[in-house]
């Protein structure tokens, strides 16, 4: 007989954890199970690759909730456990260690998987990703057992936080990005070029416009990376930061709507009746991206998508109509002693403003549609970031010469 419960959520990710939080805060009395892949309780990623990484942060800091807090509110965990089939009919889910898990309501937050490289030598040991707690550990015992020189794979913001911590480690770093300059898909080329900078003042051989053609190794370990030019790296271990596929598989052959990632509406209902999806493998119409459907890969969606499905759950159980997902996206990422926020999406911008001067290590960047604020990267700007949060929600046309006097508070334009 399969175990059932009110709400079952899958994955133990910050939207997983948010979600079962959010349920509880906002009066829901029915069972909850949480099923994670990782045995660990829900924790904190960001820090992965930053705090944890440089051995600043002891693992319990990261920590979402305490154990106690789980069993006191009722909310029950199944660890080290995957969902690999949905019944959408029988609302049951099929689970790796052979059990039949049931439910009322599902919620997939399962986030993705690290994208890997597709060339000759990419299933070496030395190959790294960084996603979870177990990816960094590995990493971290490499180092420990002396690996010296590491060659990092992509640009992004994984790559470049990982590349900042292993220089300050005092590494050997080299940073390969197949695109013209790091950040590209992202951000415009004023902060792509001031991270660049950044990096190669650290000592970060970073190089844009290269690829990848293999891996090469003794057998068993990375020893090199190949160019596409013949030039071969040396390399004691790897990184590959390129992004990640959308673990929406099981969803996908119950029947499902989706493509990149699992699409859902404005209440992060999926085409499935009684599912949800919410976080990295949640696809949506973003209201601050023109409607555009996309997944946002960030804590705060992940978040804030959590609590929309909490509420909309229990307005259900109440016969009231849910309140639609709309929230301003925001994101972060530190590095060296730069603390980069970015609040909208610049999807389109066609004017960039800058507001201060990037040789002094603060300023923003302001990015505009038509005239329209879309979105802001602020690097040790923390006002500007703030004010400008509301810029975005309130769709703002600015005056451009009062928008680029970084003196001017971003809260008088409005």
């Amino acid at each position: 007989m399969a175990d059932r419960a009110d709400v079952v959520i899958v994955g133990a990710g910050h939207g997983g954890a948010q979600c079962a939080i959010a349920l509880r805060q906002n009066g829901f009395a029915g069972t909850i199970t949480v099923i994670g892949r990782e045995p660990d309780y829900p924790y904190e990623r960001p820090p992965l690759s930053k705090d944890y990484f440089a051995r600043e942060k002891s693992f319990d800091r990261l920590a979402i909730r305490p154990a106690a807090f789980w069993a006191e509110k009722a909310i029950a965990f199944k660890l080290g456990t995957e969902a690999t089939g949905v019944d959408p009919e029988a609302h049951e889910l099929m689970l790796s260690n052979g059990e039949i898990q049931g439910y009322g309501k599902l919620v997939w937050a399962t986030g993705g998987d690290p994208r890997r490289l597709s060339c000759a030598g990419s299933d070496l040991a030395g190959v790294h990703a960084v996603r979870t707690r177990e990816d960094c550990d590995r990493l971290r015992a490499d180092i420990d057992a002396g690996a010296n020189t590491i060659v990092v794979v992509g640009g992004g913001y994984i790559g470049l936080e990982a590349a900042a911590v292993l220089s300050k480690l005092g590494l050997k770093v080299t940073l390969l990005e197949a695109l013209p300059h790091v950040l590209a898909r992202v951000a415009g080329e004023p902060l792509s070029q001031f991270y660049q900078t950044e990096h190669r003042n650290h000592g970060v051989d970073l190089r844009t416009g290269v690829a990848v053609e293999c891996l090469e190794g003794d057998g068993h370990k990375v020893t090199g990376v190949k160019l596409s030019d013949g030039e071969v790296l040396a390399a004691e271990a790897v990184i590959v930061g390129i992004g990640i596929i959308p673990a929406v598989g099981p969803l996908i052959l119950a029947g499902a709507a989706g493509a990149n990632g699992v699409e859902v509406d404005d209440c992060c209902r999926t085409s499935l009746p009684d599912i949800y999806a919410i976080g990295d493998c949640a696809s949506f119409a973003c209201d601050f991206a023109g409607g555009q459907v996309m997944r946002v890969e960030s804590v705060q969606n992940a978040n804030d998508m959590g609590t929309c499905v909490a509420k909309a759950i229990c307005a259900a159980g109440s016969g009231e109509e849910p309140e639609p997902y709309k929230a301003v996206p925001w994101f972060w990422s530190n590095q060296y002693d730069l603390k980069l926020q970015t609040t909208g999406i610049n999807l389109g911008f066609d004017q960039t403003v800058i507001r201060g001067n990037p040789e002094d290590r603060s300023f923003s960047v302001v990015y505009l549609k038509e005239g329209k604020v879309l979105a802001l990267d602020c690097v040790n700007m923390v006002k500007d970031y703030v004010q400008g949060r509301k810029l975005v929600e309130a769709g703002a046309r600015p005056d451009l010469a009062a928008l680029a006097d970084k003196d001017r508070p971003l809260k008088e334009l409005l």
